[in-house]
């Protein structure tokens, strides 16, 4: 069978096996490997002359044209080189145009071969008039080997070219190959120990394999639906030769033809087609135990159904009806079968149960799910992992349905147990209900607890507010009985309605009750006028900010406990935070002691918080807290020496520091050679005199050569002085500003200038 895989070698043994290399004659000195392009060129050359001067000799031009064959396929660069000294075109023209068969199968041979091995050639010779003198050959009463000749330059001009593949439709070549699928095989009974028999089925199975790379490699719908039309042919052939030499061929063209193609899968199903492949696996997979060409000739009928069903898997229903998700695992057991004929089936097995409940209830019943499991744990397999996996993701979606459907189908037989699970549920939906009422009870105590809060909460809220107001009134009243002593009364007030604000304040209140001390260290702090009469006067002020400090601390107390008791009772709720709002009364603007009192109070509450929060940060190691900042070995040095608050760690290293920097400074009194700081670079090496002052350069004067650089430099690279300098061989000690004045002068004076400079200027 000539197809794209089996190459030129197979279609070669065809031209007369080895009788025919018998008969080459002297033309088979031609038939060496050149060894270099030169001799391979020769002979090319040799043996095209030799076509076009023995065209009275069929049997020599055969033989030269297997020469060229030959030397085609021992050097890739001869197909090219043939094609440019018009070779490719004469043996074209020559098998049209001879009488001889045997030249005409030769020809034909040799452009097939050629055009496989080069692209270029393959698409010279892919033209429409190639194409109709192929249909001519194949529509005469031409013999069957020139016809296997001709389907095979078509074979190989359409592999892996959409061009091709658009001119064997439109020039009708698809409909000639499609009439030679419907009668290159007249019977059913295949006898292929008869010769002409043999023959037929050569023919007939290089027109599949072409009929293959028509509408694959690359995709074309247009000849896809075109070969629909064989659909009825092809499955009358499987039904009625279940063989090997016809199954393969056919399902080869019957899966490519439906790959990625919806319309052609349904047509294909309209006209039996899944039956058909479902009767033939299942006699396989019967006979499958006895011969093991049966098991393997199954995976191929597999790979044909999984092509039909794999982008629509509403198809599996068909498959149902033949239960052929059974015979899919009876395969998997197969033990000849390979991992890559194993990964087929469980493919297929995925596609016919992911859309089909029948097919997933056979999964299921003939325990392929361990199956599965077990292939998936033990295969080493990438690829059929996968498979596994895509099956066992299908039936996950599936479980409750057929766990149902089972319930179902069993309920006549188990009805008690049926009634037992009923209920058991019935039971555990009560449970359920009661376990629902106790926690709609837990909600309604704690909405009770939480508004029995909230009232004590506003309760307190009006008592601090009255409490407020009458500290308010005797700060007012002491304002007024103070006015005559002048900024020390005004301060003591001040200080005493900051310590009533601070108690006042939530998250300070207990820290201002317990500690008067601090508090007026504090406020003396704040504002230092009159320490000692403020100090005199404040007692009895505080005493009633403290009974008042102590009333908010006892109502906390009672809210944390019952909180406590309510978190206690209730373990799947959590209750709320409290949440205190802080609100301030408003007192008139128009008093200005309130209005001073106000601000000085805010001014603590924020000392204070502001206390508390640096206190992790007022007494750590300045290296310790340095994290986001930009650090190096000096500011990093210098960092840690400001620090008085240096940790352990940093202050070894800055005592090693020290130590180092120390020993460092004793070397260099000892040792003035050793520098901490490094000395300045010398920008140039020029000789200077006792007193720094550099000396003249020698002059050197510009010799012919040199003058001769420099004005092909500038010739070349225009006024880039220092790629003069770079590029010609100059004295030592030139620099770009001498080329530079040079050439200046040299312009300026053309007397003294050289023969080119001449020839410049007069440019």
């Amino acid at each position: 069978m000539v197809t794209a895989d089996s190459g030129p070698s197979a279609a070669g043994e065809s031209l007369g096996g080895g009788a025919f290399n018998q008969r080459l004659g002297p033309l088979i000195l031609f038939k060496r490997s050149p060894s270099s392009s030169l001799e391979m060129k020769t002979d090319l050359n040799l043996l095209l002359e030799c076509l076009k001067y023995q065209m009275d000799n069929p049997l020599s031009q055969k033989e030269a044209l297997v020469t060229i064959h030959s030397i085609c396929q021992q050097n890739s660069d001869a197909g090219v080189y043939f094609r440019e000294i018009g070779g490719l075109m004469f043996v074209q023209n020559l098998a049209k145009s001879s009488e001889h068969s045997m030249v005409k199968e030769a020809a034909l041979y040799t452009l097939g071969t050629v055009a496989e091995q080069d692209v270029y050639c393959q698409q010279t010779l892919c033209t429409s008039e190639l194409f109709e003198d192929l249909i001519l050959f194949l529509s005469n009463d031409s013999n069957t080997n020139l016809k296997r000749m001709s389907v095979y330059v078509i074979l190989v001009l359409v592999s892996n070219n959409r061009i091709g593949q658009t001119l064997v439709r439109e020039t009708g070549c698809m409909k000639v190959l499609s009439q030679l699928f419907r009668i290159g095989l007249s019977k059913y009974e295949l006898n292929l120990s008869d010769k002409n028999v043999f023959q037929n089925y050569q023919l007939w199975s290089s027109v599949c394999s072409t009929l293959c790379v028509c509408v694959n490699n690359p995709q074309n719908d247009e000849n896809q639906m075109l070969c629909c039309s064989l659909f009825p042919h092809a499955n009358d052939w499987l039904i009625n030769c279940i063989k090997p030499e016809i199954i393969r061929p056919i399902c080869s063209f019957i899966g490519l033809t439906l790959a990625n193609n919806t319309y052609v899968q349904k047509y294909f199903i309209s006209v039996g087609g899944l039956d058909v492949l479902s009767q033939v696996l299942v006699k396989l997979e019967f006979d499958s135990l006895k011969t093991l060409s049966n098991a393997k000739l199954a995976v191929v009928v597999i790979k044909t159904v999984d092509a039909c069903i794999a982008d629509n898997p509403t198809f599996g229903e068909i498959l149902s009806k033949y239960h052929i998700v059974s015979k899919l695992l009876t395969l998997l057991h197969h033990e000849s079968l390979d991992s890559e004929e194993k990964c087929s089936i469980i493919l297929t097995l995925g596609h016919c149960t992911e859309a089909c409940e029948e097919n997933q209830y056979d999964l299921f019943k003939n325990n392929g799910l361990p199956l599965l499991i077990q292939a998936l744990t033990e295969s080493q397999n990438d690829e059929l992992n996968k498979a596994a996996t895509f099956v066992l993701y299908n039936c996950k979606k599936i479980t409750e349905k057929l766990s149902l459907s089972l319930r179902e189908n069993a309920f006549d037989e188990n009805e008690a147990e049926q009634l037992k699970n009923i209920n058991m549920k019935e039971k555990t939906i009560e449970e359920y209900w009661k376990k629902a009422k106790e926690i709609l009870h837990r909600i309604e105590r704690l909405e009770a607890e939480g508004n029995e809060e909230k009232i004590q909460r506003e309760k307190f809220k009006d008592d601090v507010s009255s409490v407020n107001i009458n500290i308010q009134n005797t700060l007012k009243h002491i304002h007024a009985d103070s006015i005559g002593e002048g900024p020390k009364a005004e301060d003591e007030d001040k200080s005493q309605s900051r310590k009533l604000q601070s108690c006042k304040s939530h998250g300070f209140m207990s820290k201002a009750c317990a500690d008067d001390g601090q508090m007026k260290t504090l406020l003396k702090s704040a504002n230092p006028v009159s320490a000692c009469y403020r100090e005199s006067r404040q007692n009895e002020t505080l005493s009633k900010a403290n009974s008042s400090c102590n009333l908010h601390l006892h109502e906390e107390t009672t809210f944390g406990e019952k909180r406590f008791v309510s978190q206690s009772s209730n373990h799947v709720f959590k209750d709320p935070n409290p949440i205190v709002k802080n609100r301030r009364q408003q007192l008139p603007i128009t008093d200005p002691f309130t209005l001073c009192s106000d601000i000085i109070n805010k001014e603590v509450i924020n000392c204070l918080s502001a206390d508390n929060y640096s206190k992790m940060f007022k007494f750590r190691c300045s290296g310790c807290i340095a994290v986001g900042k930009s650090l190096n070995s000096r500011n990093f040095s210098k960092l840690l020496h400001s620090c008085p608050y240096q940790c352990d760690r940093h202050k070894v290293i800055v005592e090693a520091e020290d130590r180092y920097k120390s020993e460092l400074r004793k070397s260099l009194i000892c040792n003035k050679k050793i520098l901490l700081t490094p000395r300045r670079r010398q920008l140039s090496n020029e000789p200077t005199t006792s007193g720094g002052i550099k000396k003249r350069r020698i002059r050197k004067n510009f010799t012919e050569e040199e003058i001769n650089y420099l004005f092909s430099g500038v010739k070349k690279m225009g006024n880039h002085w220092n790629l003069i300098l770079w590029s010609f061989p100059f004295q030592q000690g030139r620099k770009s500003v001498d080329l530079a004045h040079k050439y200046h002068k040299l312009s300026k004076h053309p007397k003294c200038a050289t023969p080119l400079l001449e020839e410049d200027l007069s440019v």
